[in-house]
């Protein structure tokens, strides 16, 4: 049975929003087994099974616009090219251009207007977060204090282990991060990505962030994570206007 995640956010109503799990495909072990990603060594046929899956189950208008994704901050428009785009997220102002990240323990984040009339899909990592990404994103819309913002499933607080680079990395850029770096053993820190990307959506202010509960390293049965098993499937995060 497949196992999607509906965004609990207060989108205008013609904006649509999916996560994908890893449950509910045909992918066998250790990609089982709703494996979107096309890179990670699944057979293309069931990667392409799944895909048509989650076209059918979530009612999209159109086949998702897939990234090739590089860990930056370059953020393209939903065209409608087939090939994948190199790039770690996608923006539509149009209605059926489906944007969509695949992650496996970077955050996948989920952006809308008040006012319905763009959408983005962001896949930051650590270095996507260090690079600008959700800023380089935001730059796309209007206003900020009209932005909605998911936080999708990612690794989480107690699981996310870095060294002090990455920690310096970040209190350059903002001092106030600092309380998203735990302490785990002697030049290493516990990096708390929710709060990160919070922290980066709270600069400029918008207006809502919702999500940000889940841990894909540790809930293991419902999500892929690259850290804990290393050849592993990919999830799908997806937003999309309607007419």
């Amino acid at each position: 049975m497949t196992d999607l995640i509906y965004p609990d956010w207060p989108a205008p109503g013609n904006v649509r929003a999916v996560m994908t799990t890893r449950q509910g495909g045909v992918s066998q072990a250790p990609y089982d087994s709703f494996n979107l990603g096309s890179h990670v060594g699944d057979e293309p046929a069931h990667v392409t099974r799944n895909r048509e899956l989650l076209r059918e189950i979530a009612e999209l208008p159109d086949d998702p616009h897939w990234l090739q994704q590089i860990h930056g901050c370059r953020v393209v428009r939903c065209g409608s090219g087939t090939q994948p785009v190199a790039a770690d997220a996608a923006t539509a102002d149009v209605p059926g251009r489906v944007c969509a990240v695949l992650t496996a323990d970077c955050l996948p984040l989920l952006i809308c207007n008040r006012s319905g009339t763009r959408v983005a899909a962001v896949h930051a990592g650590w270095r996507g977060l260090a690079a600008g990404v959700i800023e380089s994103t935001l730059a796309r819309f209007g206003r900020r204090d009209e932005l909605l913002v998911w936080l999708g499933p990612a690794i989480g607080p107690a699981a996310f282990e870095v060294g002090n680079e990455v920690r310096q990395v970040f209190l350059s850029l903002d001092p106030l991060a600092e309380p998203g770096f735990k302490p785990s053993r002697p030049g290493h820190w516990l990096a708390d990505l929710y709060f990160l990307a919070r922290r980066r959506l709270a600069l400029p202010q918008v207006a809502y962030i919702g999500g940000g509960d889940h841990c894909t390293l540790s809930e293991s049965s419902r999500f892929f994570s690259y850290r804990r098993d290393g050849v592993t499937g990919r999830m799908a995060a997806l937003v999309w206007l309607t007419e």
